[in-house]
């Protein structure tokens, strides 16, 4: 996908702003409409881009504009810039998302609003089903559990925050990581608990569980598919591929292990809960330390900016 920006900017630098952009190769077409906007005041840049032109779009436009407030950018992606004559180009273009769609993505996924808390309780419930379920409803519940909540961008913006020196980020991705598992924790142990006063389960079913003991004692097997799914979330994220991020989500055991510790407080086994809470921190460092390293590289060698205020 390109980009089109839409760039508000005060008259005074709308001339100079737009013979630098014009002079970037990867901007495909631009077009100035004067006066138009109201809020903030000042003319509307309409800037076609290619993906890998995109920073230096917004490079320019943030250093053309001293004050914060008489800019305003809005970003869309486009399915498709045809431009005969930019052919070559535009078919060479690169797949990846600028730090301001990133950042807007994961705080819209993650926000613990009252649509966030009860993707990740019902997530809480369906993973606690799993915990003593057969395999094959096992997997299913594990499966639709790590898809339906909404786990894995809260911890995901914590090492963007880190890299791009967004503290609010991390803050942000801090206090929903903690609300949002504390709820998933808390719904799996009531669950765990109502299907053992109704008889459906027991203390001794979850500890047996062949799945329960894989997460409790990890191979090095299982520990590479857990990475490679932490590493595969952060690109697809990085990139702007949501559509196959549900492939990163299966592979990680993020919301099982969550789902055991509250289990395991539920039924008074503190082992259970010991054991789900390590695999359940395994995960979640593959996820920091991996999106650490892969945010810094994005950083260093494709934006080298950050992202505007």
């Amino acid at each position: 996908m390109h980009r089109s920006l839409e760039l508000t900017v005060p008259p005074t630098v709308t001339e100079d702003l737009c013979q630098q952009l014009v002079a970037l190769d990867e901007v495909v077409s631009l077009s100035v409409q004067k006066g138009i906007s109201r809020k903030p005041a000042g003319d509307v840049i309409s800037v076609q881009v290619l993906n890998r032109g995109a920073d230096d779009v917004l490079r320019l436009a943030g250093k053309a504009v001293a004050r914060p407030g008489d800019l305003s950018v809005a970003t869309a992606e486009l399915s498709s810039i045809i431009a005969p004559a930019e052919g070559e180009k535009i078919l060479n273009d690169k797949d990846e998302a600028i730090w301001e769609e990133v950042e807007a993505g994961l705080r819209h996924q993650g926000r613990p609003t009252s649509n966030y808390l009860a993707l990740m309780g019902l997530g809480g419930i369906m993973a606690a089903v799993g915990l003593v379920s057969e395999p094959v409803p096992q997997a299913v519940a594990f499966i639709a559990s790590s898809i339906i909540a909404p786990g894995f961008e809260p911890v995901a913006a914590i090492p963007m925050g880190v890299v791009l020196g967004r503290w609010q980020v991390v803050a942000r991705g801090l206090r929903s990581t903690v609300i949002g598992y504390s709820l998933f924790m808390l719904m799996a142990g009531l669950t765990m608990l109502l299907l053992v006063q109704v008889g459906e389960s027991s203390a001794t079913e979850l500890a047996t569980n062949p799945e329960v003991r894989s997460m409790a004692q990890p191979t090095l097997k299982t520990l590479l598919v857990s990475a490679c799914g932490a590493a595969a979330g952060i690109v697809i994220i990085a990139a702007y591929r949501r559509s196959v991020i549900a492939g990163a989500l299966i592979a990680l055991i993020l919301m099982p292990a969550a789902a055991l510790v509250g289990c395991g407080l539920a039924v008074g086994r503190s082992n259970l809960a010991a054991e789900g809470l390590t695999r359940f921190l395994i995960d979640v460092g593959f996820v920091l330390g991996l999106g650490l390293l892969i945010f810094y590289c994005k950083q260093r060698f494709q934006h080298q900016r950050r992202p505007l205020e």
